[in-house]
């Protein structure tokens, strides 16, 4: 059977190279007629299974496998053909797996390495075809579909290859490696088959053909901002020829710019505090420095009386008036013990239409808050309302409390 194989493919490879002109003219021309040729080349070419004929009235083709040797060898950019389908591959190599099991079983060690065979060649064959697959994508991004000439069949052809890629990744994600561990189970021949050469190459794969898919957006992205800007030059000069006495006016004369042209972007970006710049750290400490510095020289110092006497005397009761500023927080709480609701303070002081300045009253809402007793202060809950501040960050600008209770 090996002895028939050989002399076959022998004979076969043969006639591929006797007969190369009449391959290569069929392989750049698509199909070649019965009369461009030698009548017998054409007969022995025909019983060979290299050229065929798909309809009785159309013209001789390139089997395809034949097709494919050439599109390979010579990395061939015309060649746009992907095989995703990987459900297909996975079927036959979980089959051929079983049956080298099966006869590794049943002790038919000739049977078992004739499966084993055709399980290596098929994996192998299937990780060579997804590599192949990879850089026929890579040829197309690279390339930018050269191939074709006009950006809508750019954009058609890169929409297919997102399409294949996306199919491939589908595809490989039905490779279940726990399975397929499994099927192998202690036989160290599938093991490194289906776990071990599989894994490697398919998440490698995985990772480029996410990478691809990547760069196929951005090449999307980039023919599609061609296609407007064409879009938009071809409406111009349609516009022009419908409209051939047009002309532009003189927009420098205009007292006002019209805001199409007037849109430069500025030339300065806005100013911003930069507290983590080393370089500005001494500048920065010089100005605090300043805000915080307190000066005391115009302050008279009391001069000290000399010799003076005092006498010491039995203290007279004083009483000492409620600020009424605080009386009036006293009864902003009571409200909100009356109400029993959650209330602004600023609301408050609104509503009460009391004279007290904001700012103030706040303060005194907020001591008078921290000043309650710990028994008392469990029944009142208060928060702060405001935003951090824009520039100076850690701060938190409080522009209004509210107080209810716990």
């Amino acid at each position: 059977m090996s002895s028939n194989l050989h002399q076959a493919g022998v004979k076969l490879l043969k006639q591929l190279g006797r007969h190369a002109d009449v391959v290569m003219d069929a392989y750049l021309a698509g199909s070649i007629s019965d009369a461009s040729h030698d009548g017998a080349v054409i007969e022995k070419l025909k019983k060979s299974g290299i050229l065929w004929r798909p309809e009785p009235d159309q013209e001789l083709r390139l089997k395809r496998s034949v097709r494919a040797l050439l599109e390979e060898a010579l990395s061939d950019e015309r060649n746009r053909q992907i095989d995703a389908n990987v459900g297909s591959a996975l079927a036959s190599i979980k089959t051929l797996a079983d049956h080298y099991k099966e006869a590794r079983f049943n002790v038919d060690y000739s049977a078992a390495e004739a499966y084993l065979a055709d399980l290596s060649e098929h994996v192998f064959s299937f990780t060579d075809s997804l590599r192949y697959s990879i850089r026929v994508l890579w040829g197309r991004i690279n390339n930018e579909f050269g191939y074709v000439g006009s950006i809508n069949a750019k954009i058609r052809e890169n929409e297919l290859a997102q399409s294949q890629v996306t199919e491939l990744l589908n595809g490989l994600e039905m490779f279940q490696f726990s399975e397929l561990g499994e099927i192998a189970g202690d036989i160290r021949e599938l093991r490194r088959l289906l776990v071990t050469s599989l894994q490697e190459t398919l998440s490698h794969c995985t990772q480029e053909l996410s990478i691809v898919q990547g760069r196929l957006l951005e090449l999307l992205g980039r023919f599609r901002q061609i296609q407007g800007r064409t879009r938009l030059l071809k409406g111009w000069l349609l516009h022009t020829d419908l409209h051939p006495d047009y002309e532009p006016a003189n927009h420098v004369a205009h007292n006002k710019v019209p805001t199409l042209f007037n849109c430069a972007e500025g030339i300065l970006a806005p100013a911003s505090v930069d507290v983590s710049n080393p370089h500005h750290e001494l500048e920065l400490m010089a100005i605090v420095a300043q805000i915080k510095a307190i000066s005391r020289d115009l302050v008279l110092t009391p001069s000290r009386v000399q010799d003076a006497t005092f006498e010491v005397s039995v203290s007279e009761d004083f009483d000492i008036p409620d600020n009424p500023l605080k009386l009036a927080v006293d009864e902003y709480f009571c409200a909100v013990i009356d109400s029993g609701s959650r209330q602004s303070a600023l609301s408050y002081l609104t509503e009460k239409q009391l004279d007290w300045d904001a700012e103030s009253w706040l303060y005194q809402v907020i001591c008078g808050y921290e000043g309650l007793p710990v028994e008392h202060k469990e029944y009142f809950e208060l928060a702060p309302l405001g935003e951090p501040h824009p520039v100076y960050s850690g701060n938190f600008v409080i522009h209004d409390v509210e107080l209810w209770l716990a």
